[in-house]
């Protein structure tokens, strides 16, 4: 007996859902994503705000970007993200639309609902398209797991470590000294 196929979806399924539903795609699988917590936005607006200081003190030609952002993973229509935060180097792979490509360094802030996909379905598509570094971080643990894809490596950080930054040698960042 033939099995059922799965229905595979592409981005233009996520542009039809209605408005103000967010949800992201991967390898043609709708994901739906819950509201983030106002502790999530706190982490996310504060990483972010270091990050781009960081990169406009250097004169940095590196972009950050937050959700919602569009990024493309692959080059087809069946892989869409929108991860927290994402800095891009190449501005080639930037467009009116978002990011088409891996961007060099992405941070997912965990949520009840997100664990599973943070830490298992986005690691292993994130490093499979070309990510140099990956945190995720999670606010009900105060850790920071970092993933250097460059050097194949893993490190686990509490939010009152110093985290050494891959892509920028002479950065780190510390969630204590951060107001969330």
């Amino acid at each position: 007996m033939p099995q059922s196929q799965e229905r595979i979806y592409t981005v233009e399924d996520i542009y039809a859902l209605p408005n103000g539903t967010r949800a992201e795609l991967i390898d043609g699988q709708i994901y739906y994503m819950a509201p983030p917590s106002r502790k999530h936005q706190k982490i996310l607006l504060s990483l972010s705000r270091v990050i781009s200081d960081y990169i406009d003190k250097n004169n940095g030609a590196c972009e950050v970007d937050i959700a919602p952002f569009s990024v493309f993973l692959n080059e087809n229509d069946k892989n869409y993200v929108e991860p927290d935060i994402s800095i891009i180097c190449d501005q080639n792979k930037l467009n009116d639309k978002g990011c088409v490509g891996a961007p060099d360094w992405i941070i997912e802030i965990v949520s009840p609902s997100s664990k599973r996909m943070d830490y298992m379905i986005k690691l292993f598509k994130y490093r499979t398209a070309g990510v140099r570094e990956y945190w995720i971080v999670d606010p009900d643990k105060d850790r920071i797991t970092l993933y250097n894809f460059e050097k194949d490596d893993i490190a686990e950080f509490s939010f009152a470590d110093d985290i050494p930054v891959s892509i920028y040698p002479d950065f780190s960042i510390n969630l204590s000294k951060l107001n969330i």
